[in-house]
């Protein structure tokens, strides 16, 4: 089993933070085999631990272990990495960490002759909109006042107060 580091680009990369995925697509590493591991870099900090798998006759990087929010300033450059920094990498990622339950919402007024046509238009404006400009609202599962507005996966003050405050 080899070691290597690979690098997402940007663009791609900003994609990787939003979504959820099992797997990452990439450059092909070019010695890689099913079972090698790989540490995924983003932005010069190591963001995820990745295992080559074969997929649909492809090879594609699995992800084992994620730090988007808590990444790990990276010096090097891509391609096959000795197994010692490889581990030393690797630990400073530590274990998954233990999930818990959260409340996820996106709420917003809807101006509509009826429910179906509301749902619609719901839909229609999260399509639109996206990621980069619906704020949505996260809190621990039982924990209401410990909700927060994220853009784009990072925390988003949504009080215009506040705001009005800061000029």
């Amino acid at each position: 089993m080899a070691q290597f580091v690979v690098i997402i680009p940007e663009g791609q990369w900003a994609t990787e933070r939003l979504f959820q995925h099992d797997a990452v697509t990439v450059p092909a590493v070019d010695s890689a085999e099913v079972g090698d591991e790989v540490l995924l870099v983003a932005e010069d900090q190591v963001v995820a631990l990745a295992r080559v798998e074969k997929s649909d006759g492809e090879l594609s990087l699995w992800y084992l272990r994620r730090a988007f929010d808590e990444a790990i300033p990276f010096e090097g450059s891509a391609g096959a990495i000795d197994e010692e920094t490889f581990q030393r990498y690797a630990r400073r990622l530590g274990p998954p960490a233990d999930r818990k339950p959260w409340l996820v919402s996106v709420a917003m007024p809807i101006e509509a002759a009826n429910p179906a046509e509301a749902v619609r238009q719901f839909w229609s404006h999260v399509l639109e909109l996206g990621p980069a400009e619906l704020p949505t609202y996260v809190w621990p599962s039982g924990d209401e006042l410990a909700m927060q507005a994220f853009v784009l996966g990072a925390e988003a003050n949504q009080d215009p107060e506040e705001e009005d405050e800061d000029d």
